[in-house]
């Protein structure tokens, strides 16, 4: 077994603030470098329902599926599979929950899992994930802060 990607960090807002920025409005913080085309004209959607489909869309309409909802629990979590740059056989998952400290702060805590999915790739695309969630979640945090 792989271990898990896990990270967690708070935030200076409600739960279900913190919840709504990450989900209904994603398209305005999540940034293009994060993408399977890298365009700069994108809208990243995640639909808010069991099944319902995580991607990305261009300006000419093309459409690039990253991950399909598995578990909607708002405000306080949701599960979903990740296959962004690979096949949706090899996605991995991930878990999301929105811990509320206060009234007005909430420690998100992640866990991505399923590397093994990958075979002998999976500790190597675990590795860069890393990275890759440490340079998107400033992003994330920003919006939460800025709305």
């Amino acid at each position: 077994m792989i271990e898990p990607l896990r990270l967690s960090f708070d935030v200076q807002a409600p739960a279900d603030h913190a919840f709504s920025v990450w989900t209904e409005r994603i398209d305005r913080w999540w940034p293009a470098d994060h993408t399977q085309t890298g365009s700069g004209n994108l809208e990243i959607v995640l639909e808010g329902h069991v099944g319902g489909r995580i991607f990305e869309r261009t300006d000419d309409g093309q459409e690039w599926d990253w991950g399909r909802i598995q578990i909607w629990e708002p405000p306080q979590r949701f599960v979903y599979s990740w296959h962004l740059k690979r096949t949706s056989e090899e996605a991995s998952e991930v878990e999301i929950r929105f811990v509320p400290l206060s009234d007005d702060a909430t420690r998100v805590e992640i866990e991505h899992r399923g590397w093994e999915r990958l075979g002998a790739e999976g500790q190597s695309w675990r590795d860069r994930n890393r990275g890759g969630w440490e340079t998107l979640l400033p992003h994330y945090v920003g919006a939460v802060q800025a709305a």
